[in-house]
């Protein structure tokens, strides 16, 4: 028996193959419509510019003020007279201020008895080392000579710092420590006076001049028998144990 339909003839002998070109036809259509760029077109600008040809200005009128001319000026003389000086003018003599050699002078007698020399005093601060009569320490009078009291004046500030020491409790508690160097007057009167200190902080310097500060009235120094102003200078140790 001999079949029916033509075995060339069947269609869906190739319908794979026909289904994968279709698929790639369309995937590659679909590319190419996602990588096409469209630009937008430059919008163009026109200026438009407006000129007004005709401009009314409105022109104020103005009036002419008709002012009067200024007199002419008075003419000269047709004869001119010459009139003689007649009168007699005084004329006024300067005299010089020089002095001639004529002039004498007296000589001024002054008496020396006249004459008031004051003694101006030199404010010299004088040496602790090398003043004549050093100050004395309250307390200190009843040395004998001037050497006990030079070593009586030193043992009492050494005290009077023992005894009013204060140290600073910022400085104590940074642990601050070191030597001031401290310098100060005892005037003529025996009396404290312009304290210089230096050292490595502020806290232990505004303490040394707390200390010299306290320190009582003395007796003053002398020097060839007159009170005087001495200098004197000890440095403090402020140490932590």
């Amino acid at each position: 028996m001999k079949p029916k339909k033509n075995p060339n003839a069947e269609i869906g002998r190739n319908s794979s193959l026909y289904f994968m070109i279709g698929l790639t036809a369309v995937l590659f259509v679909t590319w190419q419509s996602l990588e096409v760029k469209i630009y937008e077109k430059e919008s163009e600008v026109l200026d438009v510019v407006e000129v007004v040809d005709d401009l009314d200005e409105e022109v104020p009128i103005t009036q002419n003020v008709m002012t009067t001319p200024p007199p002419p000026p008075p003419s000269a003389p047709d004869v001119i007279e010459i009139v003689e000086d007649i009168e007699d003018v005084e004329e006024t003599v300067i005299e010089s201020t020089e002095s001639s050699q004529d002039l004498y002078i007296e000589d001024a007698i002054i008496k020396i008895n006249d004459v008031v020399v004051e003694e101006e005093e030199e404010d010299i601060s004088v040496p602790f080392a090398i003043i004549e009569n050093a100050p004395v320490f309250p307390g200190c009078d009843s040395c004998p000579t001037e050497e006990e009291r030079r070593a009586c004046f030193n043992q009492k500030i050494q005290e009077h710092i023992v005894k009013n020491l204060n140290y600073p409790p910022a400085a104590l508690e940074m642990r601050i420590t070191g030597r001031v160097f401290v310098q100060f007057d005892i005037d003529s009167k025996g009396r404290v006076a312009n304290i210089q200190r230096r050292g490595p902080d502020r806290l232990l310097e505004n303490e040394a001049e707390r200390i010299i500060a306290a320190l009582p009235k003395m007796k003053p120094g002398m020097q060839r028998g007159k009170a005087a102003k001495i200098s004197y200078a000890i440095p403090i140790n402020f140490k932590i144990q």
